[in-house]
Parts: structure tokens; sequence; C-alpha cells
């Protein structure tokens, strides 16, 4: 098993994954439709959005998780 202290990377390494994934999926048969090299096409496509979403999301998790705490009351 990993390390706790290692949680926000592998979170975010998880996160990106996962959305990128999807996200490109969505997005290049939308744009394209299902066309002839549609998988060749979507994986170039979650390759890049992988390596653009993972150091964002390292940066951004933790703003949002902040402001997520300010905005939800604790009991």
């Amino acid at each position: 098993m990993i390390h706790h202290r290692y949680q926000h990377i592998v979170f975010a390494f998880v996160m990106s994954f996962m959305m990128s994934f999807i996200m490109s999926f969505v997005i290049t048969f939308f744009n394209l439709g299902w066309v002839d090299d549609f998988i060749t096409l979507w994986l170039k496509s979650w390759v890049f959005a992988f390596a653009v979403a993972f150091p964002i999301i390292m940066v951004v998790a933790p703003l949002v998780k902040k402001t997520v705490s300010i905005l939800i009351k604790t009991p």
C-alpha cells in the first residue's frame, strides 16, 4: 500500500486519469462522431488531456478542498 502522505498525489493521479479518460471520449465523440479511426484519435486526445489534467488537479484540489470547507457547515 501507498503511504498516506502521498494521498494528495494519488488522488490527483486517479482523478485526472478518470476524468480525462471520460471527458476526452465525450468531447472526441461530440466533435467527430464515430469515425473509422475514432479509438486512435480518442486515445491521443486522452494522453494529452491527462498530461494537462494531472498538474492542474495537483494545484487546484487543495483550493477546492479549502473552498468547500468554508461553504459547508460542520456540525
